[in-house]
């Protein structure tokens, strides 16, 4: 008979041990909300999205930088799901959204904030909160342009809106931006090969071994494409119109006073902390957190990221 129970002892320890595998992201007795991965057609392109927690709850978008996708959220989807409705889609040329021709196609920074604007229009989503990473801060503050009004928070993590955050690393895309000529395009090609890719990820860390190799192989699942290197030249082009938008961004942050959330890898060379510190001169309510890793600051630090969006949201009324 003791025999009997100890097994079952045993099972039921099992069972609640297995239930919390995976950091404890998931609290015992509360609801969860598994990712869902889907696709709707906005302006004749199939776009890919990834998609969690309750559909009532607060809103984030979240806005992927280059040369990734929406796969950089996946941890962080998880670790808020309980408590926020998530949306993490893939601009066209990217993850697993349509790569349309070039020839009937533009890719620009404009048709990127259009296509997602569209996606939330689709799902019925009127108020949200904006996570703006690289890439994702120029699409994001297009949105912002257009609807002030419907952004309940910015939460800043390595996306550039100041002249201050272009140091060193931009002088060959300045280059380019001048003369956008095959020999000012062959050296920037580097970036989204295999080498660059691994340095983006792992370059400011401080610990190499918590990143995953998976993150620069899933990459390339897109940027080996036929064409998507000729994407990637055209949107490091486009980014000249971005810093040409700076002066209009900041105007409409000293408006509309936009509750932000920073949390910035400090050791990212790409868009260093030079980027980050102007926020504070235009908006008033900011809370600022310098982390001491890399470009893609989710990787090393997305727990803590997650614990910070939380308690900023919440202290924020935005629940």
């Amino acid at each position: 008979m003791k025999t009997r129970k100890s097994i079952v002892v045993v099972f039921v320890m099992a069972l609640f041990v297995a239930s919390n595998l995976n950091g404890q992201r998931k609290k015992p007795g509360v609801d969860t909300y598994p990712t869902t991965f889907n696709t709707a057609k906005v302006a004749g392109l199939d776009i890919f999205y990834r998609e969690a927690g309750p559909k009532d709850a607060p809103t984030l978008l979240l806005l992927h930088g280059y040369p990734t996708s929406s796969h950089m959220f996946r941890n962080l989807m998880e670790d808020l799901s309980q408590d926020y409705h998530l949306i993490a889609p893939d601009y066209p040329g990217y993850g697993r959204s349509s790569q349309p021709p070039m020839s009937e196609f533009e890719y620009s920074f404009d048709n990127f904030a259009e296509i997602v604007d569209e996606l939330l229009v689709q799902l019925k989503v009127d108020r949200y909160s904006l996570y703006l990473m690289d890439y994702g801060a120029p699409v994001g503050y297009r949105i912002f342009e257009k609807h002030p009004e419907r952004v309940e928070a910015f939460i800043v993590q390595n996306g550039n809106a100041y002249k201050e955050g272009l140091a060193d690393f931009w002088d060959p895309l300045r280059k380019l931006w001048a003369d956008n000529s095959e020999g000012n395009k062959k050296p920037l090609e580097a970036f989204h090969q295999i080498d660059g890719l691994k340095w983006q990820y792992l370059h400011g860390v401080q610990d190499s071994t918590k990143v995953s190799p998976d993150n620069w192989h899933h990459d390339l699942q897109h940027l080996t494409r036929p064409e998507n290197n000729e994407i990637q030249l055209a949107m490091f082009y486009d980014y000249r119109t971005n810093v040409d938008r700076y002066p209009g961004w900041q105007k409409l942050f000293r408006e509309y006073q936009v509750p932000t959330l920073i949390v910035w890898g400090k050791n990212d060379y790409i868009f260093p902390p030079s980027g980050a510190h102007p926020y504070k001169r235009d908006l008033k309510n900011v809370e600022f957190h310098l982390l001491n890793t890399g470009h893609f600051a989710l990787e090393e630090k997305g727990d803590e990221i997650a614990q910070y969006i939380s308690n900023f949201l919440s202290k924020n009324k935005i629940k």
